[in-house]
C-alpha cells in the first residue's frame, strides 16, 4: 500500500471473492454461505419450524430520480446482502432450510440492455461469482419453487426498531399457490445479525481503518475560512479512492461552531455549509461503508489546532466517559448501565470544573445529566449503522430523557459490534428548560454556563467489538489533547 493509506487486509482465498482492487479487502463468498447456515441452524432450533421450510428473500430494487429516468446509485437491501452478498438490484432469493440448498433468482434483461449498460451475463454467472447452487431467472421463481415443494414459505416482515418503518416482504407472481408464514423468520435473522462472525468483523475492522485515515486527513486539512462541506468532500474522497468505500455509511455530519450542538446536522437544510472560523471547535461524524459493512466514528477538535482551556475541559470530560465505558463494556453488562456510568462520569467531571455543583447522585435522580448528552450511548452496528436487533421482544425501552433515546437496552454479548459516542452539547433550549425546572436548576451555576452558550458540543465516538471478556477497539484516530494537535500539525509519529 502507498505509505500512509489503509493497510492492505486480503487475504488468500482460493473460492469467488469481492474486492475493489488490490489495495482493498478482498472478502470471500464465504462469509455468506456461513450466515445462511447459520440462519438455517437458528430456525431449526425454533420447535414451530414445519419441515421442508424455504425461505424467500427480495433484495433491492433500482429506482430513479423523482420521475426522471436517472438512476439513484444501487445499494442492496441489507439482509439480502447479509445472506447472499449479492451486488445486482431486482434480484430475489430462496433457501431451502432443511438441505441449506441455495437459489439467486436475477432479472431476465431484454437485448438492448447489452448496449446501454454492458453485457449480459447468464445465471452459470451468477452461480460462480457468488457460490450459489442454483441460479434462475425471477420469471421461474413459481416454477423452482414448485419443484421443492415447500410446506411453506417464510418470507421477512418485521419492525426496525430504530425507524419503525417494516421490511418489505416478498412477493412474486405465483405466491398465493403456496403457503406463507411472515412471522417467524424476522427474529430469527435479526439475532443472527446482532452477532458478527470474525469474517464479518473483519470487514468493519477494515472500514474503521479507512475512515480512520481518512479522519486523519480532515485532521490535516482543516483551516480557518474553510467550509464545512470541504473537509465532508475530502473525507469522502479518500475513503473511495485509499479504501474502495463507494457509500458512506450515513449523512456525513460536518459540523463547526454552534453547529456542534445540533446532534444530527448536515441534512438538506444545514447542509455542511457553514465557514469554519478561527476558534471554533469541529465535530466530524462521518463513517464509510464497504461492501455494505458499515463504520461509524466522530471526531471533535479546534479549527486553528489548538484547544482552548474551556474547549479542553470539556473535551477531557467526553473522552474520559469514553474510556471509562471501554473499559466496563463485557459480555454480561447491561447497556442501560454503560449509559449511566457515561453520564455519571461525565458530571463528576462537570463538578470538578464547576459548571454543575452539588451531589451527582441526585443528579442522576433528577436526569440532569440527558440536559447535556440527551442521545444515547451507542448503538449496534453493522450492514446498516444502526442495526437492526436493538429492541428484541422481551427488551423494553425505558422512558426516561437520555434513556429513551437509546438504541438498544439490550445485554452485551460476544460478537456484538457498537459505538461508544458520549458527548457534551450546550443546547439552548434544553439549558432553558433545565434553568426553568427547580429540581435541575439548583445543580447548574448560572454563572459559568453563561459562557459555553453558543460553544457548541463535543463527541467522542468509537467502534468496538464485544469479546468474550472484554472489547476491542477498531477505531484508531487521535484521541488525547496532545494527540490531536500533534496530527493537526502534521507529526508524522502522531497516531
Amino acid at each position: 500500500c502507498p505509505e500512509n493509506s489503509p493497510r492492505k487486509m486480503a487475504a488468500v482465498e482460493t473460492g469467488s471473492c469481492f474486492q475493489l482492487s488490490s489495495e482493498t479487502l478482498k472478502v470471500a463468498m464465504k462469509l455468506f454461505a456461513n450466515n445462511r447456515k447459520r440462519l438455517c441452524q437458528k430456525l431449526k432450533d425454533n420447535k414451530t419450524l414445519q419441515p421442508n421450510s424455504v425461505i424467500v428473500l427480495e433484495g433491492g430494487r433500482q429506482t430513479a430520480r423523482y420521475c426522471t429516468d436517472t438512476d439513484i446509485v444501487f445499494r442492496q437491501e441489507s439482509f439480502f446482502h447479509w445472506a447472499f452478498g449479492v451486488t445486482e438490484a431486482d434480484c430475489y432469493s430462496a433457501i431451502d432450510v432443511d438441505s441449506g440448498k441455495s437459489f439467486l433468482f436475477i432479472s431476465r434483461l431484454p437485448e438492448e440492455y447489452a448496449t446501454w449498460m454492458g453485457k449480459i451475463k447468464p445465471p452459470e454467472y451468477f452461480k460462480g461469482k457468488y457460490e450459489l447452487d442454483e441460479v434462475h431467472y425471477t420469471d421461474e421463481i413459481a416454477s423452482c419453487l414448485n419443484k421443492i415443494n415447500p410446506s411453506v414459505l417464510l418470507t421477512l416482515r418485521g419492525k426496525n426498531t430504530d425507524s419503525g418503518s417494516i421490511t418489505k416482504e416478498a412477493s412474486f407472481d405465483g405466491i398465493e399457490k403456496f403457503k406463507v408464514n411472515n412471522s417467524l423468520l424476522y427474529p430469527e435473522i435479526v439475532e443472527c445479525r446482532v452477532i458478527k462472525t470474525p469474517e464479518e468483523i473483519d470487514i468493519i475492522r477494515y472500514t474503521n481503518e479507512v475512515s480512520s485515515f481518512a479522519h486523519k486527513e480532515v485532521m490535516k486539512a482543516v483551516r480557518p475560512g474553510m467550509k464545512e462541506f470541504e473537509m465532508e468532500s475530502l473525507f469522502q474522497h479518500v475513503c473511495y479512492s485509499k479504501g474502495g468505500c463507494r457509500h458512506v455509511a450515513y449523512t456525513c455530519i460536518g459540523a463547526s461552531g454552534t453547529n456542534c450542538a445540533t446532534l444530527h446536522y448536515g441534512h438538506a437544510g444545514a447542509p455542511n455549509d457553514r465557514t469554519m472560523n478561527d476558534g471554533d471547535l469541529c465535530l466530524f461524524d462521518m463513517g464509510g461503508e464497504y461492501y455494505c459493512y458499515a463504520s461509524d466514528i466522530t471526531c471533535t477538535f479546534p479549527v486553528n489546532g489548538k484547544f482552548s482551556e474551556d474547549q479542553k475541559v470539556i473535551y477531557n470530560a467526553v473522552l474520559k466517559a469514553n474510556r471509562a465505558v471501554f473499559a466496563a463494556a463485557k459480555p454480561g453488562v447491561c447497556w442501560v448501565d454503560m449509559h449511566k456510568l457515561a453520564e455519571r462520569v461525565q458530571l463528576e467531571e462537570l463538578v470538578k470544573f464547576g459548571l454543575v455543583q452539588g451531589d451527582v447522585d441526585a443528579m442522576m435522580k433528577v436526569n440532569l445529566g440527558a440536559v447535556f448528552m440527551p442521545h444515547g450511548l451507542g448503538h449496534f452496528m453493522g450492514c446498516d449503522v444502526h442495526d437492526v436487533g436493538g429492541y428484541p421482544e422481551g427488551v423494553d425501552r425505558i422512558n426516561q430523557p437520555g434513556l429513551r433515546s437509546l438504541r438498544t437496552a439490550r445485554v452485551l454479548k460476544e460478537g456484538m459490534v457498537l459505538t461508544i459516542e458520549p458527548g457534551i452539547y450546550f443546547i439552548d433550549h434544553l439549558i432553558d428548560k433545565a434553568l426553568a425546572d427547580p429540581t435541575q436548576a439548583c445543580f447548574i451555576r448560572n454563572e459559568v454556563l453563561q459562557r459555553f452558550r453558543g460553544f457548541g458540543g463535543v463527541r467522542i465516538e468509537d467502534n468496538v467489538v464485544i469479546t468474550v471478556n472484554g472489547a476491542e477497539l477498531l477505531t484508531q484516530v487521535p484521541r488525547t489533547v496532545e494527540e490531536i494537535e500533534n496530527c493537526m500539525k502534521g507529526d508524522k509519529t502522531a497516531k
